[in-house]
């Protein structure tokens, strides 16, 4: 199957300010943001994409159009709302500081699943949307472009942790131990008989090697030979 790139936006006004933006509109990568993903796109840009899919948010939308920017061929350009960002409701808009003295914070923190914000979606309501559109672009990707093809998704954090706790196949209350930070790229294949989880919010180093990444199938016992060479199951 393919290899999906996970990309984060880059850093935003409202993360510079500590506020929780969620879907809010006019929420743009600040100057910071913008380097981050021009260097995201930088580690990428010797990786042909076939296909570069959206949150429908600016600041995904920036990271996104810098991705594109950095390709020397044309990949598909889609948007997706099933990856958006979650809905916070109530939550929308305020200070984390004060969020972090409100009783939903402890459930948010070490029982995510049962996480309902006020006016919003629930946390497993998020991933259970993120996961879906994830895997149903990479289906297409692979019908239309081969088992050997890379696409990207960029999204956001949550969501982000979301779609690699269940690649790791850990429960979602566990998906907090994970981190993924601003225009961080972590690597996903879904194999026959498993998701591989190859990298986790990486933010440095040249990422042209997954031209000539094995595709998922067995495990390879002892490790394998690393990107690029032949396993003997595989």
């Amino acid at each position: 199957m393919p290899t999906v790139l996970l990309v984060r936006h880059g850093r935003t006004t409202a993360n510079a300010s500590g506020i929780l933006a969620g879907r809010a509109d006019g929420v743009a990568l600040d100057a910071v943001g913008r380097d981050q993903a021009a260097r995201a796109a930088e580690r990428v840009a010797g990786v042909p994409l076939a296909r570069v899919v959206t949150s429908p948010l600016e600041r995904c939308r920036q990271t996104a159009r810098a991705l594109l920017d950095h390709q020397a061929d044309d990949p598909e350009s889609l948007t997706e709302h099933g990856i958006t960002e979650c809905d916070y409701g109530q939550w929308q808009g305020r200070a984390l500081k004060d969020l972090a003295q409100e009783p939903l914070w402890s459930v948010v923190q070490a029982q995510p699943s049962a996480a309902v914000f006020p006016g919003g979606e629930s946390m497993a309501a998020m991933q259970a949307r993120g996961v879906e559109a994830v895997r149903r672009h990479d289906a297409e990707v692979a019908a239309r472009h081969g088992a050997d093809a890379v696409w990207a998704a960029v999204s956001h954090g949550d969501v982000i942790k979301s779609v690699l706790a269940d690649a790791l196949g850990v429960h979602l209350d566990l998906f907090q131990r994970i981190v993924v930070g601003p225009a961080s790229i972590s690597v996903v294949r879904y194999g026959p008989h498993r998701p591989e989880v190859v990298a986790m919010n990486t933010d440095a180093g040249d990422l042209s090697w997954l031209r000539s990444a094995a595709p998922a199938g067995d495990a390879p016992v002892g490790g394998g030979a690393g990107p690029g060479q032949a396993d003997a199951a595989r």
